[in-house]
Formats: structure tokens, sequence, C-alpha cells
């Protein structure tokens, strides 16, 4: 069991406890909240710290420490979606964004060049899935929850849109882009103690090529919180990177990745034959 699920599950099972009364109301504050007095929730900060430094690949405690640790950067990033049209279209709508609410034979189909199919052939070409973030727990406000989920699933679209791929480099770049750009405390953290897992020759690319070039855009483009990326499918993703300041990438897509594409262009050309 994780320790992200089996603290704050002993915490909130029940309001009394050896240590006494607890000091918050524990009724939840939407679906799958858990509710957490302060100590809680800098005792849980500070163990899915230590232990996603020693598991990074563990999702679970990545969500909860970016909870854990979010501080004043929610209500500041509701606060720029609700200076911008596009973003309080987005805390009105609270769109999601996974297999079940995204049409992805729709996107497949739409023009090459299309922000909709540039995000379609990254999801192949990484192998990733939309379906794979965690929900928010630890965040009480029922809107800012939102804010970090909005947050966290829009986190592939800032490697599509920047054309990173999802190898440890490529992650450590968006994080140092999303800390310039939305000021996350996460991103912060997963940028320090990140490159500790790359060799010397990953390291001198990351710092040399890919972090000045996070920094420079993460702070110069429009804080991407505010994009409805949804209501974008079929702009054309230059058009949409000038738009958003972004530019230059410097990203190097492997081999490997470039073999998920043919492999997929393969088998959609099979199941294409056959049915």
């Amino acid at each position: 069991m994780s320790l992200s699920r089996a603290v704050p599950r002993f915490l909130s099972a029940n309001p009394t406890t050896s240590m006494g009364t607890r000091l918050i109301n524990t009724a939840p504050a939407y679906p799958g909240h858990i509710p957490l007095n302060s100590f809680e929730n800098a005792f849980l900060a500070v163990g899915s710290a230590v232990m996603s430094l020693l598991d990074p690949y563990r999702a679970d405690l990545i969500a909860a420490l970016g909870e854990t640790t979010a501080g004043p950067a929610l209500p500041r990033l509701r606060d720029i979606m609700l200076a911008s049209p596009e973003g309080r279209q987005i805390l009105k709508d609270r769109p999601r964004i996974n297999t079940k609410t995204v049409d992805m034979n729709a996107l497949g189909q739409l023009p090459e060049g299309t922000w909709g199919r540039t995000y379609k052939t990254w999801l192949e070409r990484t192998g990733v899935t939309p379906d794979s973030r965690e929900p928010v727990h630890y965040v009480d406000d029922p809107e800012l929850a939102y804010v970090m989920q909005r947050y966290r699933e829009c986190h592939d679209f800032y490697h599509s849109i920047c054309n990173f791929s999802v190898n440890v480099e490529s992650e450590l770049a968006i994080k140092y882009f999303e800390f310039a750009n939305l000021g996350l405390p996460l991103a912060a953290i997963s940028a320090i103690g990140g490159p500790l897992r790359l060799n010397a020759k990953k390291r001198s690319t990351l710092f040399s090529e890919y972090v000045p070039w996070a920094l420079k855009y993460g702070s110069t483009s429009q804080c991407l919180i505010t994009v409805y990326w949804e209501k974008r499918w079929e702009q054309n993703v230059e058009d949409l990177r000038m738009e958003l300041r972004i530019r230059d990438s410097p990203a190097k897509w492997s081999k490997k990745s470039m073999a998920t594409v043919a492999s997929a262009e393969v088998a959609s050309s099979a199941d294409s034959a056959s049915s």
C-alpha cells in the first residue's frame, strides 16, 4: 500500500485518534476529497517527497506531493484563469481529459498539422494514455482542486505543444517550463531532484540546451493553464505555438519513439485493410 494512500486513510478514517480530536472538519468537500490538518499535510508532503525520490515512477506519490505543496500557487492560477475569457470558460465548464471525454478516433482523422492530430500522434509516439492521471484528493477547496486536476490532465498537452517526449530529460525540461510558466512548487522540486537520475551526457544536454529554453519560453509564453485546448483541435499547431509564444524547441526524439510511430501506422493500415 502506498504512503500517499495509507497515511491519509488512517488519519481520515476516524475523526478522533490517539492524538486527540482533529482540528478540521472531516466531511469531504467533493467526491474523493481527504481533508488533512496542517500537521497531516506536512507529514504527507515530506513522506511523499522522500518516497518519490526513491521511486520516481510512483504517480500517486508525485500527485500527493503536488497537492500538499501547492500552497498559494493554486489560488494564483485560479485568479489568472478568472482574468482570461478562455480561462473563465474552463472554470465554468470544468472539462476533463481522458478517453471518455475526448474522441481519439476523431483526432486521428484531423488533417496533418492541426493541434488535435499533433496531440494524437504524440500519444502514439510515446505510448501514453490520458487515463493515467491521478484524481485530486488533498486540496480542500473544490474549485482549487479542479485547477490542480486541470493542470495534471493538461501536462501531456505541454509535452506535445513543446515537442518533448517522455524520457527523463524531456520530463525534467517540461518541469522547468512548468515552473517558469505556472509557478507550482512541485515542478521546482522535481527539477531539483530529477537531474540526479541522469548520466553525465544527458545532464549536460539538460542544462546546456533544455533548461535555458524552458526558462526562456516558460516565462515569456502565455500562461498555459488558461488555454482551452479541447476547443482548438482544428487549429494549425504552428499558429497555436506562435500565439502562445512557444518556439524553437530543442527536443530530440529517439529512434525508439519513431519506431512507435511506425508500428502505430502499420497497425492502423492493417486495421483499415481488414475492415
